[in-house]
């Protein structure tokens, strides 16, 4: 009897102890699993606010003396390569201790003629205020119209041999749908609180005295431009009847026109005309969540307006 009670015994200790060991084998597993939950969304919320841009923000600053650089890319509008973008780098570029010349990198076709003007004015105030920095322009594929515009501020252009310059013009463009609406048996009933509130619309016939003003416009915002590309490049112009006429050149042409200075590069221009091999960007660079925003905004735009927009600007 005593040895069935030990046997019982030893069998119930037994049970006892594999069903404690499993409870802590899965007390072990779940607290494993949870740490490695932990960790993963740890690594997901990094890479959330690196995608955001609300972290990894700041740059090393290169000891020394440097060249500063500022990207001016795309078409410059108030969403794109925006004034305030642009400004916001070459001010701090030249508040920089360190910067030993700016480097403003242009690749652009054009735009806005008032964000253009915004940042050639810029760099002139910046110009007379840090003397001691200069400032080059230094032309990637295209510096055409608005782009060129901003470019003749700097104390001098760089090109390619190849690359695209001038431009020195100005566009009103938009669309006419008259004649199709007629076809389609489309009526346009358009109410307007003054007689050229509907100025230029694209859905009525063209009206002679809107689009004389509209010309009267575009020649004042012309004689603009002139007078910029004259005061920035000065001596160095030799005018001919085409130079501002809209036509677009070759660097090498461009040169010779006194539209360019010389062949460069970023690199060379920092190597050897700066003295300052160390490159920094000062370029703002935006956060995928103004990105987005941003984006979200013009398609929304775009979508709820796609017909009524015309472009009127430098390019």
């Amino acid at each position: 009897m005593a040895d069935t009670d030990n046997s019982g015994d030893w069998e119930r200790r037994t049970l006892e102890k594999l069903a404690f060991a499993s409870l802590q084998e899965q007390r072990r597993a779940r607290h494993w699993s949870i740490f490695f939950k932990l960790m993963g969304f740890a690594y997901l919320f990094i890479l959330l606010f690196l995608a955001l841009g609300w972290i990894g923000k700041g740059e090393a600053v290169l000891p020394g003396k440097h060249t500063a650089l500022v990207s001016l890319q795309g078409v410059i509008s108030a969403d794109d390569a925006s004034a305030d973008k642009i400004i916001s780098g070459l001010q701090d570029a030249f508040a920089d201790k360190n910067t030993k010349g700016v480097i403003l990198r242009i690749n652009s076709p054009g735009g806005s003629p008032v964000q253009a003007g915004y940042i050639n004015d810029e760099i002139r105030r910046l110009r007379a205020k840090y003397p001691q920095i200069p400032i080059y322009a230094v032309v990637g594929d295209i510096c055409a119209s608005g782009g060129y515009y901003v470019a003749v501020a700097a104390d001098k252009i760089y090109v390619n041999k190849a690359s695209l310059i001038g431009s020195i013009g100005v566009l009103m463009d938009g669309f006419g749908f008259t004649g199709g609406m007629e076809k389609l048996g489309i009526e346009r009933r358009l109410l307007v609180a003054g007689k050229n509130k509907g100025f230029l619309d694209p859905f009525s016939p063209v009206d002679p005295k809107q689009t004389a003003y509209a010309q009267q416009m575009l020649e004042e915002i012309h004689q603009q431009f002139i007078q910029v590309v004259r005061q920035g490049r000065g001596k160095r112009l030799k005018e001919t009847p085409d130079m501002f006429s809209g036509l677009i050149w070759t660097g090498e042409q461009g040169i010779a026109l006194g539209l360019a200075d010389a062949l460069g590069s970023t690199e060379s221009v920092a190597r050897d005309v700066i003295k300052a091999e160390n490159i920094v960007d000062y370029t703002p660079q935006e956060g995928f969540a103004e990105r987005f925003a941003k984006r979200f905004g013009v398609a929304m735009a775009q979508t709820l307006n796609p017909l009524t927009r015309s472009w009127f600007g430098l390019r």
